[in-house]
């Protein structure tokens, strides 16, 4: 019984001590059974087909207007695209933010990407634990590489390299965000839009 609460001590020290560079958690994002089946449930649903119309919605709106309902970022950059709902503004709850950030893994994954990690991060705040949950995504382009590397082509980059991170604060989603990065290097083709990459997220044609 003394072994068992100086591990629970030794963790709640490590919480405390923790820093994102050093977080008192860090592991690989594992689904079982159970949730997968809530998640397969979920993208049958209108809320998933909502969500993304809002989205698109909001997107639209930022490209004619440069303004947007406050729940939502965009950024745009020369080398970095993306967005960031603030979910702690919405009434959304954990469960399907949780199925949103794994949907756009799976939609990401559809147009020929590949997962580089899917981790998560858990480690104190001066006011909070926080939790970042990321999916790491990058084009399928070895074979491209081996092409490029004996002067037979350029790479193909696509839309860039992808992050997907979910941020949740005392357990609590707060923000979720999605980064294209792009490569301005002479062995790269120019990226596809950040709005093709869009339209291709949310599942409709151009």
């Amino acid at each position: 019984m003394a072994n068992f609460w100086q591990k629970i001590s030794a963790l709640f020290d490590a919480a405390e001590q923790s820093t994102p560079a050093a977080p008192a958690v860090h592991e690989l994002i594992e689904r079982d059974a159970e949730e997968l089946a809530r998640y397969a449930r979920w993208k049958k649903t209108l809320a998933r087909r909502r969500l993304f119309d809002w989205l698109m919605d909001q997107y639209a709106q930022f490209r004619v207007t440069g303004r947007v309902d406050t729940s939502v970022s965009f950024l745009d950059t020369p080398s970095s695209k993306g967005f960031v709902i603030h979910f702690h503004q919405t009434q959304y709850g954990k469960e399907e933010i949780s199925h949103f950030f794994h949907y756009l893994q799976e939609r990401i994954l559809e147009l020929d990407y590949r997962t580089q990690v899917s981790d998560r991060r858990i480690f104190s705040r001066p006011d909070w634990v926080e939790t970042q949950e990321r999916h790491y995504l990058k084009p399928r382009t070895r074979q491209q590489r081996q092409e490029a590397e004996i002067g037979r082509g350029d790479l193909d980059q696509k839309f860039g390299n992808i992050t997907v991170e979910l941020e949740l604060r005392d357990d609590l989603p707060w923000n979720l965000r999605l980064r294209a990065t792009t490569y301005q290097d002479a062995l790269y083709r120019e990226a596809e839009s950040f709005r093709a990459l869009m339209v291709a997220l949310a599942g409709t044609s151009e």
